[in-house]
């Protein structure tokens, strides 16, 4: 409904300003801040008086988000959520399991204008920037599916559809929440933020002061090769993207991880390996190299697992720390952009 507030996302002085126009005391701010972070919706506020409740029914978006489709591995605990939003787009998301516990994988945009041929996500374009309240409603629907296991989400990737750093602000809104002590408290180093390197945004989140750790989509170990994969390689070379992931380094004193994946015939030969590793001899980083999910559309195809080892072997010989990403939920379209593409086949005439 047009010119509903969307107040999930707000922080605490600025629920005072909503509830001030409401005509209601500003106190009241700090408790809906914290139901709003728990993904609480308006009628399970339970100090909350029956008047407010309806105010913020009338002029309130009560959760931006609803889960629309879940698909559990039969292989693993990955569960694949296809999220609706409010204006009938859709995004989705992974819930992880490993020995520490639940990560998420959140979607930051409706689809991905940075055009990478290896992803999915892109294939569509970009529709739009998802809001911070769109985001932490992403958190809140996995911890709701979490629940009957008595678990939660302490982990979040922002690798999901989209260049987070292409709606920045939004994202530093949702991460300076989503580590909020009133709110979900999810620290900012168990948070990974993936980029594909757009470089003036890089300086900018380092000197935001978040020590998340920064992942660079950099697949491959020269520009020639970088640029045939990702449109971003035309605007910035190797070497400036490294520069800011430097700088970062300085900044945070977080070590940076570098996502590779694997495409056959393209950037996963041993002399690739060996070139990889003189570009990152004595950075502070981590490797993590990925099969790549099959994109048929880009005629881009997959390698094998000695490949894979391989290349790793290669790397580790010359000191580079790196390994072989797990791969999870591989029987229900776990790669970025696989479900969603699918939705919308289904859904066209």
């Amino acid at each position: 409904m047009k010119g509903m507030k969307e107040i999930s996302a707000l922080y605490p002085e600025e629920l005072k300003a909503v509830l001030e126009e409401m005509g209601e005391k500003p106190f009241r701010a700090d408790q809906l801040f914290s139901w709003l972070q728990k993904g609480a919706s308006f009628d399970e506020m339970t100090n909350i008086s029956r008047e407010l409740k309806e105010k913020l029914r009338e002029s309130c978006i009560d959760r931006p988000v609803s889960v629309l489709e879940e698909h559990r591995s039969r292989v693993d605990d990955t569960v694949k959520l296809l999220y609706s939003l409010r204006d009938g787009n859709c995004v989705e998301g992974v819930v992880m399991h490993y020995h520490y516990g639940y990560s998420l994988c959140i979607s930051t945009q409706v689809g991905c204008a940075m055009g990478c041929r290896f992803c999915a996500s892109t294939l569509e374009g970009c529709v739009r920037n998802l809001t911070a309240a769109e985001m932490l409603g992403q958190v809140h629907c996995a911890n709701a599916l979490l629940k009957e296991k008595g678990g939660k989400i302490g982990h979040i990737v922002l690798m999901g559809s989209g260049e987070p750093l292409q709606n920045l602000p939004q994202v530093e809104r949702f991460l300076r929440l989503v580590s909020h002590e009133k709110g979900l408290n999810i620290s900012l180093r168990h948070i990974s933020l993936s980029t594909c390197g757009l470089v003036p945004r890089m300086y900018e989140l380092a000197d935001m002061g978040l020590p998340v750790t920064l992942s660079l989509s950099l697949h491959a170990p020269n520009d020639l090769i970088r640029r045939r994969l990702m449109p971003v390689a035309e605007r910035y070379t190797i070497e400036e993207t490294l520069e800011a992931c430097r700088y970062y380094v300085r900044k945070t004193g977080r070590r940076v991880i570098f996502e590779y994946a694997l495409i056959d015939g393209v950037n996963a030969s041993p002399e690739c390996a060996a070139e990889l590793a003189g570009r990152l001899r004595g950075f502070q980083c981590h490797v993590n190299v990925i099969p790549l999910n099959e994109v048929p559309e880009r005629q881009l195809y997959g390698v094998t697992d000695s490949q894979v080892q391989a290349f790793l072997d290669a790397l580790e010989k010359r000191r580079i720390s790196a390994t072989r990403r797990r791969e999870m939920g591989d029987d229900i379209q776990g790669a970025c952009g696989q479900l969603r593409k699918h939705h919308l086949e289904e859904a066209r005439p």
